[in-house]
């Protein structure tokens, strides 16, 4: 049988030492590999073309050009349209998480989580779905809710969902992922995963990003509540 291929992954951050431990970590997983480094967001931007990662674990504040313009520049290419990025962030001090997503970041972990919890996001983000820390979710969507330009204003509220559907959007708000969403409402991870999907067509969510901001907005979950 074939081995599957690895996930390439990017590592891009300004302190040596933490790409270093990242790199160890990555390198110990059997089923991802580290395809190139950067220092700087230009650098990363370049590198996601030129070695053809899938995945880019990208910090917020790097010299050059910020992590932020350089999400906006990747998911703006089409040729790097199967790019993910997964910001890493220490979110109390950093204040453009929301510009993250905006930009096209497909989610955000905070910088203090446990080494297996980078490698599972690592997956989860390459599999196609977007991932939210859950710790900061509630801070992170009052503050979309506060500003003048809400992402979501666009979207249509949760009315028109059914109850499960409405039970699968809540756990979502709360940043479970569909294995976790599965457990809790006794479902199969394929049904779990199908209910995202429905919600996110009915909703016209680009991503899971997008569904969490339409249940905090709608009222569906309330900050704090997490």
């Amino acid at each position: 049988m074939t081995a599957p291929t690895p996930i390439r992954v990017l590592l891009a951050d300004d302190q040596t030492l933490v790409r270093a431990s990242f790199a160890m970590l990555v390198a110990s997983a059997g089923d991802m590999e580290v395809v190139a480094e950067a220092g700087t967001g230009r650098q990363a931007v370049d590198l996601a073309r030129s070695a053809r990662a899938d995945l880019v674990v990208m910090d917020v504040r790097m010299p050059d050009l910020d992590g932020i313009e350089a999400t906006r520049l990747i998911a703006a290419d089409e040729d790097l349209a199967g790019v993910k990025v997964l910001v890493l962030t220490t979110y109390d001090t950093d204040e453009h998480i929301v510009d993250a997503l905006r930009a096209g970041a497909s989610g955000f972990l905070v910088k203090d989580i446990r080494p297996a919890e980078l490698l599972d996001a690592i997956r989860t983000v390459a599999a196609g779905d977007s991932l939210l820390s859950p710790g900061p979710t509630s801070r992170l969507i009052a503050r979309f809710l506060r500003a003048p330009d809400t992402l979501m204003s666009a979207l249509g509220g949760p009315d028109g969902l059914s109850e499960r559907e409405r039970q699968v959007l809540t756990l979502v708000a709360r940043g479970f992922n569909n294995t976790e969403i599965a457990e809790a409402l006794g479902l199969s991870p394929l049904t779990a995963k199908t209910h995202v999907s429905r919600i996110m067509g009915k909703l016209g969510a680009r991503d899971r990003a997008q569904l969490v901001i339409a249940a905090y907005e709608s009222g569906l979950v309330t900050p704090g509540a997490v």
